[in-house]
């Protein structure tokens, strides 16, 4: 029986890149040389945990896994929208201030570089087009609609996401760590059923085929060892998240304080046609886990997912913000190998049952 297991993308950029950027433009031509390092070391130290699925552990990614395809651009300020995460910090969205809105990068240039180092299969994670709705501004934009807003956008994302199916990514990971924020922001449930339905007008773009290599990834958020959500029920959001039109799901659980709860939700809304991947190791949680206490998390969601639909992954990235450092690269990569080996110690018993 065999179980797959997958990263979510985040890894701790090394010290020395960290700090290079914070002295300076990520984009400076003195930079390379330590990008390409990193991306380098992170794609090794995937393989050496036996991980049969890598990511380039978005060590190119600047500043965050949420803008990284729109920054720098002219027409956008830094006083967007608000994360308040739970240490006190906040973490703040660009602001359009003019249109049209168009990418400045797409995820395919990573996912390329990362295919260079590796013949592990890749996948590559980009941002959902409901995370990038929130730069357009509440009271809007002389000459240029909310309407024509989100049509660009659609496109935009549309060809991210082709770019990376057509250079063969193992799976494309939309990042919908926005959708428990949601609940948290407007209680009434509004503002998830706008982001659903965005987001399915852009998994409709997609053929049933592209889409069984499609993902989504929700979490409570992850920076600093804190969330920004993980307050809200997961029953108020899991039900919508199965709506999408994706084929795959994975699903923050090893941080949840009632797992069990969690996946009795998650058997009652899981479509024939989709596969969870459930949290197994915890990021922002300083202990490293065992690969038994992994195995243990695989065989309690086994009881409740149909084995051909079940497969494992962290809960989050380790460092979606680049100069997260409370997390380092060696636990990071101590807790990933434990994913790996739990997994597989879990299918050994599973297929002695």
């Amino acid at each position: 029986m065999h179980i797959p297991t997958e990263p979510i993308g985040s890894i701790p950029r090394p010290l020395e890149l960290i700090k290079a950027i914070a002295d300076g433009d990520a984009d400076a031509p003195g930079l390379e040389a330590l990008y390409q390092e990193a991306i380098r070391d992170t794609l090794a130290r995937f393989e050496d945990t036996g991980s049969p699925v890598v990511t380039d552990g978005e060590q190119r990614k600047y500043h965050n896994f949420w803008t990284y395809c729109v920054h720098g651009l002219p027409n956008t300020s830094p006083d967007g929208f608000k994360i308040p995460f739970a240490a006190g910090h906040v973490r703040r969205m660009l602001r359009l201030t003019e249109g049209p809105f168009r990418y400045r990068r797409y995820a395919d240039s990573y996912l390329e570089v990362a295919m260079r180092h590796t013949r592990v299969p890749v996948k590559q994670a980009v941002i959902s087009p409901s995370a990038l709705s929130l730069m357009y501004p509440a009271e809007g934009l002389a000459g240029y609609t909310r309407e024509q807003f989100l049509e660009d956008l659609l496109h935009e994302h549309e060809t991210e996401v082709r770019r990376c199916l057509d250079m063969g990514a193992h799976k494309v990971q939309i990042d919908f760590t926005e959708g428990r924020l949601a609940m948290k922001l407007d209680p009434s449930g509004h503002l998830l059923a706008s982001f659903i339905d965005l987001n399915n007008l852009a998994l409709a773009r997609f053929s049933a085929a592209d889409r069984r290599r499609i993902g989504v990834h929700t979490c409570p958020g992850g920076d600093r060892d804190s969330t920004h959500s993980a307050e809200v029920d997961y029953a108020e959001l899991l039900p919508s998240l199965f709506e999408l039109k994706a084929g795959n799901f994975y699903v923050a659980l090893a941080g949840e304080k009632d797992p069990e709860r969690v996946l009795k939700i998650i058997a009652r809304h899981l479509k024939p046609d989709q596969r969870v991947f459930v949290g197994v190791v915890a990021p922002i949680r300083p202990e490293v886990e065992t690969p038994e206490e992994v195995r243990d998390r695989v065989l309690q969601a086994a009881r409740y997912i149909p084995l051909e639909q079940l497969g494992t992954t962290d809960d989050c990235g380790f460092s979606p913000f680049c100069d997260d450092i409370s997390t380092s690269r060696d636990t990071a990569f101590a807790k990933i190998r434990a994913r790996v080996r739990g997994t597989a110690l879990a299918e050994r018993v599973l297929e002695g049952r």
